[in-house]
């Protein structure tokens, strides 16, 4: 039974991936947080923005390189928040251009779409004007800056799964999902009482 989770899990990956699927087939290896995180962020912030000028919406540094004092694998992941995500002409060609490269393709979810940088290790988060991931996103983000109890139990998680041997990364971060959405309704509970 767990072998056919396996292959829908994988078959699943390969619906949403662009080009080959990586392996890992290890470890996730985590990094004590970087002071420079923040820097990467902003250099590559910058060149998005100069490709991509007026097109860009909304862009975010996410993901746990961007709460000090959070171990982390040392990707940069980015929200990017355009006018439609599905329009990949609009921003997709314009980067491709410029050495990113396309490598999910969600269309089920928000219209989600990832892409890879030439200049540093970076997941370039795609979504469109006014979608609700992002918000929680942000406020993943800026509960677990704000929240030191929270932060820790989330790296302990991270740590008790990372060890473990993953044929995929994905499938580490599939196993982050239940601590990480009961943070999250923590962190939007307050936003909901004032919204």
């Amino acid at each position: 039974m767990s072998g056919d989770r396996e292959d829908s899990r994988e078959n699943k990956l390969r619906q949403v991936t662009v080009g080959p699927l990586a392996m890992l087939d290890g470890p996730i290896i985590l990094e004590d947080y970087n002071q420079d995180w923040r820097s990467w962020f902003d250099e590559e912030a910058s060149v998005l923005r100069s490709i991509l000028a007026d097109r860009v919406l909304a862009l975010e540094h996410v993901g746990s390189t961007s709460v000090p004092g959070l171990a982390a694998k040392p990707i940069i992941d980015m929200a990017l928040v355009v006018k439609q995500s599905s329009d990949e002409a609009a921003y997709v060609a314009p980067l491709q251009a410029n050495g990113y490269i396309l490598r999910i393709r969600e269309p089920e979810w928000h219209e989600h779409r990832v892409l890879k940088g030439p200049h540093r290790n970076i997941n370039l988060h795609v979504f469109s004007e006014g979608c609700a991931e992002v918000d929680r996103m942000l406020g993943f983000r800026d509960w677990l800056r704000r929240n030191p109890e929270d932060r820790d139990r989330y790296e302990r998680a991270k740590r008790g799964v990372a060890q473990r041997t993953w044929k995929y990364v994905q499938e580490y971060a599939d196993a982050k999902t239940e601590v990480i959405e009961a943070i999250i309704t923590r962190a939007m509970a307050p936003r909901q009482e004032t919204g």
